[in-house]
């Protein structure tokens, strides 16, 4: 399947990319301590990782899956973040949300569904034989 390309990491958001890794919400943080270091599941996640005009939470290349937080910000765009989605999947990029309280009160259930939507794309359907 091919896609449009979005620049990845655009200079001009390299200061905004560094501020939201400097200044991350408890509830990323809380996330980022699980996936950092291959620690779920070996998958390699980066943190605030843009994708066109858009910085995702997370982020991990070789599943090309987003991840993102909403907390009290998000609730009242959502029309804004439909439209981040629509472009993302433009993207072959699938996005994942959970919410900050997700992350707070089962973190460990968060973390298995990550490793499990990024791994559906790893494991093909057997073709059944001719």
């Amino acid at each position: 399947m091919h896609y449009q390309t979005a620049k990845a990491n655009a200079t001009e958001q390299k200061e905004q990319r560094k501020a939201l890794r400097n200044n991350m919400t408890p509830a990323e943080a809380t996330l980022w301590r699980a996936l950092k270091g291959r620690g779920a599941g070996g998958l390699k996640f980066r943190r605030q990782q843009g994708i066109g005009p858009f910085i995702l939470d997370f982020y991990c290349p070789e599943h090309r899956l987003g991840i993102e937080l909403d907390g009290a910000s998000h609730r009242h765009k959502y029309d804004y973040d439909e439209q981040r989605t629509a472009y993302l999947r433009q993207q072959g990029i699938r996005i994942v949300r959970f919410s900050n309280e997700q992350v707070f009160s089962c973190l460990r259930g968060v973390v298995e569904e990550i490793i499990r939507v990024a791994k559906e794309d790893a494991d093909p359907t057997p073709n059944p034989s001719p």
